[in-house]
């Protein structure tokens, strides 16, 4: 079994099965509390090594599968994290590229495990860039998302909250703006290493994808009820089969008083449909955060106010994991997901 990093609004959950005695039992330690953690990543070269962004408190650094973390934010000017990637195409076996995205929107990147990070300027250049506002704060925006691209070094996507999708080709010193019938309020971005430059996006908008690197996008909504898509798992060994989890708008996605949410499923020539059986029910749960195992083909979990949940046949039925939940968390939202191999 994996271990699980869950950001949510109060924390850093950490839960990996112990083998003491061979109980089967959750280990859980918590981390980073009061910190604001927001956003998750590891670095493909490293699967160890993790990085956490958080609202307000710069970037952490665990190389230890998270059993610890260190505060890596020196040099890190802005320290409202929203978004964090790494890419291994672009520096040698040992390190990745890491990128940060921030509040107000910037891209930065580190070569160094973020001891030291650089900016990359020029996004409010961008002729869209004037139309950019976040509805809960809209005299400000920020980065929600960046996609590195598996296939093509120093090519990222990162995705504006709200109002564009761009794109860089050269690792983000420069920038090309969003392209007509593109995603506008991109929540969560994904490609696949068995499929070049398709882009699949979870977004307030809908659902989207691109099948050539982002030139063009397409929507395929038959069967979504509902349109507010917040997030996305693609199988790790086949690019048709994809989970989504979505919400009648954003209120329901994220208000735990008032949350209603449901996962919706769409393999290669089928339309989506709904796949809930054992997850809690669809009024009263906020929109899950779902991740797939990435060793283990068809495995998905999805990690929402009401606990934390796993798929073993691509997502068509689920079980909830033992991870101590109080009545205190449901209360709380889930931020990120984590599957660490």
């Amino acid at each position: 079994m994996p271990t699980l990093v869950i950001a949510r609004d109060d924390a850093l959950v950490v839960a990996s099965v112990g083998d003491e005695g061979d109980s089967g039992e959750w280990v859980v330690k918590t981390h980073l509390r009061e910190a604001s953690p927001v956003c998750l990543a590891n670095d493909p070269n490293r699967p160890s090594r993790l990085y956490c962004g958080t609202f307000g408190n710069g970037v952490w650094r665990s190389d230890d599968a998270g059993n610890s973390w260190v505060w890596v934010g020196q040099g890190l000017p802005r320290g409202r994290v929203t978004a964090i990637a790494v890419s291994a195409l672009e520096q040698s076996p040992a390190d990745g590229v890491v990128y940060v995205g921030t509040d107000p929107s910037a891209v930065l990147v580190s070569n160094d495990g973020g001891e030291m990070w650089e900016d990359r300027p020029g996004l409010d250049e961008l002729p869209s860039a004037s139309e950019w506002s976040f509805p809960p704060r809209p005299k400000t925006h920020h980065v929600r998302w960046i996609e590195c691209d598996p296939h093509r070094a120093g090519r990222i996507y990162v995705s504006i909250e709200a109002g564009a999708l761009i794109r860089s080709q050269d690792g983000g010193r420069t920038w090309e703006d969003r392209t007509e019938g593109g995603p506008r309020d991109a929540h969560r971005l994904e490609t696949h290493p068995q499929a070049k430059d398709r882009i699949y996006a979870a977004a307030g908008d809908g659902y989207f994808e691109s099948r050539d690197g982002g030139d063009s996008w397409g929507q395929w909504e038959a069967g979504l009820e509902d349109r507010y898509v917040w997030s996305l798992a693609v199988d790790s060994r086949d690019p048709d089969t994809v989970l989504i989890s979505a919400s009648p708008g954003p209120t329901f996605a994220h208000d735990p008083k008032g949350a209603e949410s449901r996962v919706y499923r769409r393999a290669r020539g089928v339309t989506w449909e709904p796949v809930m059986k054992g997850l809690p029910p669809a009024l009263g749960m906020t929109a899950p955060i779902l991740a797939v195992d990435p060793v283990e083909p068809g495995v998905y979990y999805a990690a929402s106010n009401r606990g934390v949940y796993r798929s073993a046949n691509g997502g068509h039925r689920w079980e909830p994991l033992a991870i101590p939940w109080s009545e205190e968390d449901v209360g709380r939202r889930v931020r990120s997901l984590l599957v660490v191999p």
